[in-house]
């Protein structure tokens, strides 16, 4: 066994590009190992932004042998009486290329066959890796690859050198016209000259003398370790932040962490606006105090050693002192105008092409809201917040700051509505309506923040959806599904008794003809409806509800998302209760012969046998009881309830035949059973349910 190594060296990365790039190339190498037939021990992937590189230890010297097993005649044509075998095998055996002797007896099924066993030994795996190395290194995927030179060939960055090893041996292969051999380079300031691997055992210490971590863990956890101890000996802390950690690792090969500082003064504005300043622009690390506020100090990380820290600090520290000048001129400027007063500037911006300005949709969002807020029994109070908080929500993307940093948008409204002296609720409002911002992001707190964030997104999505904006593959530019979950985890969170239909006709309503839309009411809300089906149901199952019971509940309604959670839930609890089985039995027999039946109307008058009557008598009571669980949503309670019908259905169907040549009375007894099958469709849709044995 010896260990292999590809290194892939390239033009700097995009730090964004790296994990997801290792992450293939692992599963790649695992893959075309395994295909070949090669053993190995472990496969990891290494990687800095100007080199990817695959690393297979214990790899096996040769293929593992493949035995194929062909099947011929059966054996009872293959030989005859007497045991002699029969042109039939041996023509088999002959175009096989084995010896008669050598065929074994295997069954398929009752019969007995003969079969050729012949074993292709396996080729030695020098020779194989060069056939699949090319393969390794084209197969990555990127999201914006680019062509160098005259090649054809497309990766992320331009590929400027390649190295493979297996122990002491070059892999000798060639692609985007480069020969693959066994040189490497270290850091590009710190190490510039080539440098020749012996082994494929030495790479990751030769690298780490010539400056360069490969290993994305051990330098992660080296930029963890040195930028806690900078901040402590400041007197601060650095807030845990993986997504920057992550960036700042992928964007150096031999990271050394550093202090700076800028000037106090600079605390006077909002710790959001400094900290997307350091953080964003300048992948700087913000230092906090003990109470939580952020000190005049950042923590950067430098591509290098120590030496000549003095000047890389006194640069980066010039660097910040402009940005935060330059913000500070925006904020001050920003505020010489009160934030209500930049509305009419919205007239100038288009939102989308063909759904209007961004004025257009703070009306749309105005009217929405409180159409929202009504259905909620909103208050007087929480109604005149919705109306201002709506009406200036967009205000401040026409200011300088927002302009500049475009992810400070909602931000700033709230800042800057606090300083026009507008209500604490309406800023606050203004800040919360574009939550959640991404996945695992906070989300609306107060009420009117969840309203007009609500507002906003169901207004995105229809209106998208009418001009025929839908997302496609991994094609969503206007984050339609982050929208359609926001407003799920919305509701969920607030506990929003709401009909997502209802809402979407509304907000398809004050579109009005103002402009052109490609869809009609009822398409754009059929097609949204399956769209937050399939949100809700990735959101369910996510949270470890089985698949069945989703689909049950989800196919029987999914207008109102806090009653489908609720509905799982309570079918999920009753999963565990021994009275289970029995609601489904029950329902699913009366289901299965009355599904294609469409009438609902009993007539007892029609009832020859008393488990007719007794069954009807059930379903009337039940029914009634039911019905007032699931309008208090009881739905526990509804379900034990419902189970009482499993005794008079299978004693209806013991003693009765419901397909008779009577079609007054046939007709009875189906609709008598489509009366069962109903008492419950409002829950879910049970014929989905898988049932255990």
């Amino acid at each position: 066994m010896r260990d292999f190594v590809l290194e892939i060296g390239t033009e700097e990365m995009p730090a964004r590009f790296l994990g997801p790039a290792l992450q293939q190339l692992e599963e790649l190498a695992r893959g075309l190992l395994g295909e070949k037939r090669i053993g190995f021990r472990e496969v990891r992937t290494a990687g800095t932004p100007r080199r990817m590189a695959v690393y297979v230890s214990g790899l096996a010297e040769s293929q593992q042998p493949l035995v194929k097993e062909v099947k011929g005649p059966a054996l009872k044509v293959a030989y005859n009486a007497g045991g002699e075998p029969t042109p039939a095998v041996l023509g088999f055996a002959r175009s096989q290329g084995v010896d008669v002797a050598d065929l074994v007896v295997k069954p398929v099924g009752p019969v007995e066959y003969v079969f050729a066993r012949k074993v292709e030994q396996g080729r030695p795996t020098a020779e194989v890796l060069a056939e699949i190395c090319p393969g390794l290194v084209a197969g990555l995927h990127f999201p914006k690859p680019m062509r160098w030179g005259n090649l054809d060939f497309r990766f992320a960055r331009p590929i400027r050198w390649l190295a493979a090893l297996y122990g002491d041996e070059v892999i000798r292969f060639s692609l985007a016209g480069l020969e693959a051999g066994r040189t490497t380079r270290g850091h590009r300031f710190l190490s510039p000259d080539p440098i020749e691997l012996r082994d494929a055992r030495d790479y990751f210490n030769v690298l780490k003398e010539a400056f360069v971590l490969v290993d994305p863990g051990e330098r992660k956890n080296l930029i963890r370790i040195q930028v806690d101890t900078a901040a402590g000996a400041a007197g601060g802390r650095v807030e845990d932040d993986e997504e920057l950690l992550d960036e700042v690792n992928n964007l150096v090969e031999y990271p050394t962490a550093f202090t700076g500082r800028f000037d106090q003064s600079f605390l006077r504005l909002p710790k959001e606006v400094l900290v997307t300043v350091m953080r964003e622009h300048q992948r700087y690390f913000p230092v906090t105090g003990p109470e939580g506020k952020l000190l005049p100090i950042f923590i950067g990380v430098r591509n290098g050693v120590q030496d000549h820290m003095a000047t890389v600090r006194a640069g980066n520290e010039k660097v910040i002192r402009a940005r935060l000048a330059d913000a500070a001129f925006f904020w001050d400027e920003d505020l010489k105008v009160p934030l209500a007063d930049r509305t009419g500037s919205l007239k100038k911006i288009v939102w989308q092409e063909s759904l209007g300005t961004v004025h257009d949709k703070v009306e749309r969002i105005t009217a929405l809201a409180l159409f929202i807020g009504d259905k909620l029994g909103a208050e007087d109070d929480l109604g005149r917040v919705l109306k201002r908080a709506a009406s200036i929500c967009k205000a401040d993307l026409v200011t300088n700051m927002v302009y500049e940093f475009p992810e400070l948008q909602g931000v700033m409204g709230r800042e800057y509505a606090l300083k026009s002296g507008e209500d604490p609720a309406v800023a606050q409002a203004i800040f919360e309506h574009y939550l959640p911002r991404f996945a695992g992001d906070i989300l609306p707190a107060t009420p009117a923040g969840r309203v007009l964030s609500l507002a906003d997104k169901f207004d995105t999505l229809v209106g998208c959806f009418a001009v025929g904006i839908q997302p496609t593959g991994s094609q969503d530019p206007y984050a339609l599904r982050r929208q359609a979950l926001g407003i799920g985890h919305i509701i969920l969170d607030g506990k929003l008794v709401l009909s997502l239909r209802e809402i979407a006709a509304r907000a398809y309503e004050g579109y009005g003809r103002k402009v052109s839309l490609k869809n009609g009411r009822e398409t754009v809300l059929s097609e949204l409806e399956e769209f937050f089906r399939q949100r809700i149901r990735g959101l369910l199952t996510d949270r470890g509800f089985a698949y069945d019971i989703v689909d049950a509940v989800i196919s029987a309604d999914a207008d109102d998302i806090l009653g489908v959670v609720q509905r799982v839930e309570a079918l999920d609890r009753f999963r565990a209760d021994p009275a289970f089985e029995a609601v489904i039995t029950a329902f699913n027999r009366a289901n299965n012969l009355s599904r294609k039946f469409g009438g609902t109307e009993v007539n007892p008058r029609l009832m020859h046998h008393p488990a007719e009557e007794e069954l009807w008598r059930a379903v009337v009571e039940v029914r009634r009881e039911v019905g007032e669980l699931i309008a208090v949503r009881d739905y526990s309670g509804a379900l034990r309830r419902a189970a009482v019908l499993r005794e008079p259905v299978d004693a209806f169907f013991d003693a009765v035949m419901v397909m008779v040549e009577d079609e007054g009375i046939r007709d009875n007894r189906l609709a008598l059973l489509k009366n069962v099958a109903l008492l419950v469709s409002p829950l879910a849709d049970l014929g989905r349910i898988v049932v255990s044995g």
